[in-house]
């Protein structure tokens, strides 16, 4: 057949449509899409490691016959192990590390059929809702390269929105499914906590924060591997309700008429842009039109006691791992292994209490009550994804003065002066200034999605949140493939995918 030239012109599950037809092999299909990512990553850098041999030889034996058979896709750099390949997670201390085992979701990917070429981009541990690691540079977002594709999933989502793979694995521990996909024009859906496996390694990840899933260009894609992945494995340590019946049949019902709350207002009190106020805005007159009670409402929730409980939750992750990371390195983990701002995170770790852990988690679990009791009265939450439209390149980088300063409470080890100054505080919102809206799900476990409904006058996608109950992505995906359907975005593409 040749170089497929309509590759781009179809999602996941198209693809394997024609495959199964036999109109084209899986073995055309991943040429075709290693060319588009020999041609389209130099300009984006979002594939840091290609696995193209591993594919052909995949492609070359019989694949399993998932859903997703012959469908090419990447996995992002961070907990998606895949023996034999390195995994960095965006860190020097990292480059050698290469994993002896699959992950347990990888092991479903390649139930399903999928086929792997190679590993995406992510800031140092999935920290930054950005990404610009110092070991693999940024990250460019197809819309506008001189933009942020967001974080941490912002190699996956570049890749997906470039038109290299129609869709890529994404985790998010406080939106790194959604705020990727935000910036990128495409669906993201954060699954309810215990939803997909974190094994066989990794259990509470972040407390229970982190989920796994992917970033999409299509709804049906996202259920359909939702339906191939979804269940907990060995020694899960949570285990919830099935779905009542597959994702994918959920998306052919219609939602009825829902109860929506909608708020363009930070919790914790940051300014947003007007752009995505009008975002949430041109979603409401959308929603009504489809028959949903939409009207302005919020959680009783303490937006700035959770954002502190993030930055305590971040610096604890951060402090064990960089304290893991010893035996992997053979010595002592060292300031110069990592970067400034993680370095400091994990001085802020091992200076808080565990006492300070325990308030932070009661933060949570007082916010999972409140939103239990939200959910009574609205079937769903409205919101935009982000505050701002997508960053450009280094504009969130710390300031010459920041960086000194940086340097001085690393080297002097100065955790304790940093927390007794109040700094903290002032740090946990001017992190969360530009996506303070996201973090929510994760505290409670929620499931929540950002769609591709609004672009800003300069063509920067612009996404809308939605946050539906606890354990019921059904609603989430009937809705979303009704929106989908009133305003389709698929069509519409950055010049760089062609």
């Amino acid at each position: 057949m040749g170089s497929f030239k309509e590759y781009d012109q179809y999602d996941g599950l198209g693809l394997a449509e024609l495959v199964k037809k036999k109109e084209i092999s899986a073995a055309e299909i991943c040429e075709e899409a290693i060319a588009r990512i020999e041609r389209v990553n130099p300009t984006l850098n979002a594939v840091i490691t290609p696995m193209y041999d591993l594919a052909r030889q995949a492609v070359r034996k019989t694949l399993p016959d998932g859903p997703f058979r012959g469908v090419p896709f990447l996995l992002k750099d961070l907990l998606g192990d895949f023996a034999g390949v390195p995994q960095t997670m965006g860190s020097k201390a990292l480059k050698n590390y290469v994993p002896t085992q699959d992950s347990e979701l990888v092991r479903r990917y390649k139930k399903a059929g999928l086929v792997i070429l190679g590993k995406t981009n992510t800031p140092e541990f999935g920290l930054k809702g950005i990404t610009e690691p110092e070991l693999h540079g940024p990250t460019r977002n197809p819309w506008n390269t001189d933009h942020t594709p967001g974080g941490s999933s912002g190699g996956s989502a570049a890749a997906v929105a470039g038109g290299m793979v129609p869709l890529a694995s994404a985790n998010d521990g406080a939106g790194s499914i959604r705020i990727p996909a935000a910036c990128c024009g495409l669906f993201g859906l954060k699954v309810t906590r215990g939803r997909t496996p974190n094994g066989p390694i990794h259990g509470r990840t972040w407390q229970g924060a982190v989920v796994e899933h992917v970033i999409s260009r299509s709804v049906r894609d996202s259920a359909a591997i939702l339906d191939a992945t979804h269940g907990p494995d060995v020694g899960a340590p949570y285990i919830i309700p099935p779905p009542r019946r597959p994702y994918l049949d959920e998306i052919q019902q219609n939602p009825g008429p829902l109860r929506i709350a909608f708020n363009t207002q930070s919790p914790i009190d940051t300014a947003v842009h007007p752009e995505c106020i009008q975002a949430v805005e041109h979603t409401v007159g959308l929603l009504e039109d489809l028959g949903h009670e939409v009207e302005e409402a919020h959680p009783d929730v303490n937006g700035h006691a959770l954002a502190k409980g993030l930055i305590i939750l971040y610096s604890g992750e951060v402090a064990a791992v960089i304290d893991e990371l010893d035996p992997l390195l053979g010595r002592k983990a060292k300031q110069s292994d990592v970067e400034s701002i993680t370095w400091t995170l994990g001085l802020l770790g091992r200076t808080y209490s565990a006492g300070h852990i325990v308030k932070a988690k009661r933060e949570w679990e007082l916010a999972a009550r409140i939103m239990g009791r939200f959910h009574e009265a609205y079937d769903i939450y409205l919101t935009p994804t982000l505050a701002y439209p997508p960053v450009k390149i280094g504009e969130l980088d710390p300031k010459p003065i920041e960086l000194v300063l940086l340097k001085i409470i690393n080297s002097l080890g100065l955790g304790r002066l940093l927390l007794a100054s109040g700094a903290i505080d002032k740090l946990a919102v001017e992190s969360l200034s530009k996506t303070p809206f996201t973090q929510l799900a994760n505290f409670t476990g929620q499931p929540a999605m950002s769609m591709p409904l609004y672009w800003t006058s300069d063509e920067l996608p612009c996404g809308v949140h939605f946050m539906g109950r606890y354990g019921d992505e059904a609603t989430l995906l009937r809705l979303a493939a009704q929106l989908e359907k009133a305003q389709p975005w698929v069509e519409k593409r950055p010049a760089v995918f062609a």
